[in-house]
């Protein structure tokens, strides 16, 4: 998803006695302050009335890999080709990261399918997690306790993200890296190993064995937390939350309808379940997807396919509809279902992509004279949102195992691509890396 989600997560050391720290412009990044003089070369520290930040002075710190591995998207109806790389190289407050798991995402597929404009060649992948690399972890002091990472890209909107806490509402994110393909200096780092020809990054280039990221876009795994499973946080479980938290304000006791049953749309029951809502009505067209959704915490399902949505959803409560409907697919077809779902005063919200332009119909006097709410979410608000999340995880309120449906291998990522499109994969797949 967007950038703009956390800030970053590592708080202490553990059993080190070692405490100084270095921060980057916006959020305490823990480092060994006391012991990098063989990272001197690659890395040079600046006081600011912020803190310390971080310069990236050179290509790679020493011991480290000179190449990586990447899927390289270059047009559409070509399949995605493995490239060697330059390793990329982090500059001012930023981190390179060994990529060890990244989800598949209707986004990207969005992309691949040429639905979303963006720059090309380029490499997608956004949902992940990662590893400090042993040859930076010596030198900044990312003990093995901390080194796993779920990370989420961010940007440094201050007045409107981080004062506000509308982390979801990323100007830079949208001006950079959705319009130009880059980070926030305007600059990509990904380079072809033999021509340096520069492909660009859809967040940070998730389908590479190493990314650049924000330092301030970091925040810890907990070691009781699988990386493969955990890669979904980032992304699917991620804008659920957001969805129910600051969209929806589902409460306990509300009636809610998801229709889109992929990685999204599931993530939504189990948060839905989670905040306490009474009915939890499933809406697909693969009776698949539906009987899994039950594991997921829904109450009813229905198979839009052999039955009509909305009067089977105002059946099940009572004629009036449900407090909170979401669209998880992207159509316009269930667009208007949404719409026409929810109770008089209810919310629908939207957060399903689709391909640029699409339109949705509403009925403008029901919208009126209902006084239906349609509500637009792209995502949560990570500095919020994120300890809240893994908590869940870690609690198993949240059930990430069953969540993720399938595992691939690296080389398998054209065609976990393809399963996507045709609707085959029922909750969430991700791609191993590393």
């Amino acid at each position: 998803m967007a950038f703009h989600r956390s800030s970053i997560l590592l708080r202490k050391a553990i059993s080190s006695h070692r405490t100084a720290a270095v921060y980057s412009s916006y959020s305490p990044l823990l480092c060994d302050s006391s012991n990098y003089s063989d990272c001197q070369r690659w890395y040079s520290s600046s006081e600011s009335d912020k803190g310390t930040t971080l310069s990236a002075a050179g290509y790679h710190v020493s011991n480290g890999s000179s190449y990586m591995r990447g899927a390289v998207f270059w047009e559409k109806n070509k399949p995605l080709t493995f490239e060697d790389f330059h390793m990329p190289r982090p500059k001012s407050n930023e981190v390179l990261i060994k990529t060890k798991a990244c989800g598949v995402c209707h986004s990207d597929l969005h992309v691949i399918k040429g639905e979303l404009p963006f720059a090309s060649p380029c490499v997608v992948g956004h949902e992940i997690t990662g590893q400090i690399p042993d040859w930076i972890s010596s030198c900044w002091g990312f003990y093995n306790a901390l080194r796993k990472l779920f990370l989420l890209l961010q940007g440094k909107c201050v007045e409107r993200c981080i004062l506000n806490g509308q982390d979801d509402l990323c100007e830079s994110f949208f001006a950079y890296n959705r319009a130009k393909g880059t980070l926030y200096d305007g600059e990509t780092r990904l380079f072809l190993r033999n021509s340096g020809k520069p492909v660009y990054m859809y967040s940070m280039g998730g389908l590479a064995e190493f990314c650049v990221v924000p330092a301030h876009g970091l925040a810890i795994l907990p070691n009781s937390l699988p990386y493969t499973e955990s890669a979904i946080l980032g992304c699917a479980v991620f804008t659920a939350y957001g969805a129910m938290a600051h969209a929806a304000e589902v409460r306990p006791g509300d009636a809610i309808a998801v229709i889109g049953i992929g990685g999204v749309g599931s993530s939504c029951l189990q948060i839905a379940k989670a905040f306490g809502a009474s009915e939890i009505i499933a809406v697909d067209v693969q009776d698949e997807k539906l009987q899994k959704a039950k594991i997921f915490g829904a109450t009813h399902a229905i198979n839009a396919l052999k039955e009509d949505a909305v009067t089977k959803i105002k059946d099940i409560t009572g004629g009036r509809g449900v407090d909170i409907a979401v669209e998880a697919l992207g159509r316009s077809q269930t667009f208007s279902q949404c719409v026409q779902s929810v109770r008089d005063g209810g919310k629908a919200v939207m957060i399903g992509l689709t391909l640029s332009g699409a339109k949705g119909e509403v009925d403008i006097n029901h919208l009126v004279r209902r006084q239906i709410k349609v509500i637009g979410s792209y995502g949560g608000r990570a500095r919020q949102d994120l300890p809240k999340l893994i908590k869940l995880a870690e609690r198993g309120i949240f059930n990430l195992e069953a969540a993720v449906s399938r595992k691939c291998k690296f080389e398998e990522v054209e065609e976990a691509y393809k399963d996507l499109d045709s609707g085959s994969i029922v909750g969430r797949a991700v791609v191993e890396i590393m």
